[in-house]
């Protein structure tokens, strides 16, 4: 009997089941809009080329891989990159951002002819009410910043993606006017960005369904539709699963989520969710390096991993309570899959994990036997009692060695 005999799923039966025909893309967003983060700084060169090598291990599609107009170090960075993309001839494709200015995207179409790499200028500009008010912009003003940047790249033979920021806030009508815009100009994609964490599962949705219907009417159903997620309400996963649901092609995300605020979609937890959803291209990727992903990331940006952060997290398949513990040791004797399922929602071994069963005050005598047989130490009933009543009397984890030291 499989694993799978023993969980009814939900997820895949009822009204609402994900759509599993349509390949979704990635586009990693680390490397720029991560590094936004007040918590960090641009990292050395080295972390950034070894996170581009894990990326394409695991065949995320493409990669914001810097803004070469912020400075000469940044520009120097994205310059190297692209090289190790052309000369490792990498799957992964390259894009960069950039503001709707001269300034921003020449240094993108300079790299680009000078590797002879395509990159793709991820071209934003803001357009919800309150950001307009602010700027002092107009429909006018915005439409002429739109025709300038998306003919420039045109013009100098480099893929633009047209960007509109805190689309999620913005008039349906302005979205409209901007994005047929920059598509009538030559964009071959756009992308909807939720950039103050604003949306919840049902505005991505309607979103992305209203982006879609106006394209498929006016006859541009080639344009690639991306989704720009961030988690200020904690909804970015959702948030993303929706968009996709309602037809984005391509969602971005961050490494650990890091990012400006409390950060965008963390990447590694969107490979795990369409890994476990079954969506093309996912159901049988191999993810085993996505915890040396998030350690990198976290090293490169000097942002710890929390313990209790989703599959990633020290905590993720540990346990110290005794039921719990009690049940995996008896999962693990009926075959190695129901172990790591029994009282978890994610498969460790998928991941590159294995479960944890430590020794606390709310342990059991199968806790600590499991841990003193691992210990190669006699697991009588009398020393696991002696154990036990150790763990009771200081209230905390015991670690390995202080159970060593009983004995």
């Amino acid at each position: 009997m499989e694993a799978t005999d023993l969980i009814y799923d939900w997820n895949f039966n009822g009204k609402r089941v994900p759509d599993l025909k349509r390949i979704i893309q990635l586009d990693d967003e680390s490397l720029i809009d991560g590094l936004q983060s007040p918590s960090t700084s641009d990292p050395p060169l080295d972390y950034k080329l070894e996170l581009i090598i894990l990326m394409e291990q695991l065949n995320i599609d493409s990669a914001d891989i810097g803004f070469p107009g912020a400075s000469k170090k940044m520009y120097d960075d994205v310059t190297a990159i692209s090289k190790l993309i052309r000369d490792e001839e990498f799957n992964i494709k390259p894009n960069c951002a950039a503001r709707t200015v001269a300034a921003d995207i020449e240094p993108v179409i300079d790299i680009s002819h000078k590797v002879g790499l395509p990159i793709e200028v991820a071209a934003f500009l803001g357009s919800s009410p309150i950001r307009m008010s602010v700027e002092n912009w107009d429909m006018q003003k915005l439409l002429k910043l739109t025709e300038n940047a998306v003919n420039l790249c045109i013009k100098n033979d480099v893929p633009c993606m047209f960007v509109t920021e805190d689309t999620t806030r913005a008039k349906p009508e302005d979205i409209k006017k901007i994005y047929l815009s920059a598509v009538e100009l030559g964009a071959h994609a756009i992308c909807l960005s939720d950039t103050v964490g604003h949306a919840t599962p049902s505005g991505a949705y309607n979103l992305v369904s209203y982006v879609k219907e106006f394209l498929h009417d006016e006859g541009h159903d080639n344009i690639r539709i991306d989704w720009h997620g961030h988690r200020d309400r904690g909804l970015s996963i959702p948030n993303a699963l929706a968009a996709i649901d309602a037809g984005a092609d391509r969602i971005h995300g961050t490494g650990v989520g890091i990012g400006e605020r409390c950060g965008n979609t963390p990447m590694d937890t969107l490979l795990v969710n369409l890994k476990l959803l079954g969506y093309p291209g996912y159901k049988d990727r191999d993810l085993k390096c996505l915890s040396e992903y998030t350690n990198l990331v976290s090293k490169m940006v000097g942002i710890p991993i929390p313990s209790n952060y989703p599959v990633m997290g020290t905590d993720a398949f540990r346990t110290a309570t005794g039921v719990h513990a009690a049940a995996i040791m008896k999962a693990q004797t009926k075959g190695e899959i129901w172990g790591d399922v029994v009282y978890s929602g994610v498969p460790a071994a998928a991941f590159g994990k294995h479960q944890v069963i430590d020794v606390g005050p709310l342990s059991g005598v199968s806790n600590v036997r499991f841990v003193l047989n691992n210990l190669r130490l006699d697991s009588s009933d009398e020393n696991c009692q002696k154990v036990l009543k150790f763990a009771k009397e200081n209230a905390r984890i015991l670690s390995h060695d202080e159970i060593k030291s009983l004995f």
